[in-house]
């Protein structure tokens, strides 16, 4: 296929495209758009040549994330599902993550990929409702109920009902159990 646009064409798409992409060699950030630093946080420099590790809330995400996403690449070289990201301020939000290997042979060599806030989004955060999904979020980043409810203009009580059907729902007995669940939560 011959392509219409110019080298420089090409570079503006990938630059200015309305969603956030970034391209990673061996899971190292190789290059990204304006898109993908302002869903993190991050301006480009400072994400150039780093792991992607730097945006997951813990290095147990990133390995297990990993090791999933790698089997699944080799098989079919694309790869979707919703994980907890964060920022660079430290805010654990709910992510979708899209990914395709440009080398089937050897996944992370290199790979592009796509991020995206999951409201709007099913798929295995059908586990959780929207709203249990944003409580969950506040909870992860170290929120009480009373500043969840102040936050999202609820009572607390509504709050301790959702932060209460979210620990029965992945299985919690306490809330610490419940915050690393969250993070983990795929």
């Amino acid at each position: 296929m011959i392509s219409m646009l110019s080298d420089e064409d090409e570079k503006l798409v990938f630059e200015y495209a309305p969603v956030a992409l970034v391209l990673t060699e061996r899971r190292s950030i190789k290059t990204c758009n304006i898109e993908f630093c302002e869903l993190f946080g991050y301006e480009k420099e400072e994400l150039l040549g780093e792991l992607i590790l730097k945006l997951y809330p813990s290095v147990a995400d990133f390995n297990k994330i990993g090791e999933k996403s790698y089997s699944e690449l080799m098989e079919s070289a694309s790869y979707v599902d919703e994980r907890f990201m964060q920022t660079k301020g430290g805010k654990v939000f709910w992510a979708r993550a899209s990914g395709r290997t440009l080398t089937p042979q050897d996944p992370f060599k290199l790979a592009v990929w796509s991020f995206s806030e999951a409201e709007d989004f099913s798929g295995p955060s059908k586990i959780l409702s929207a709203r249990e999904r944003e409580v969950s979020g506040y909870i992860a980043n170290g929120m009480t109920c009373k500043e969840i409810a102040k936050e999202l203009g609820i009572s607390y009580r509504t709050v301790e009902a959702h932060r209460s059907k979210v620990m029965k729902k992945l299985g919690c007995r306490n809330m610490a159990e419940m915050i690393s669940k969250i993070i983990r939560l795929q």
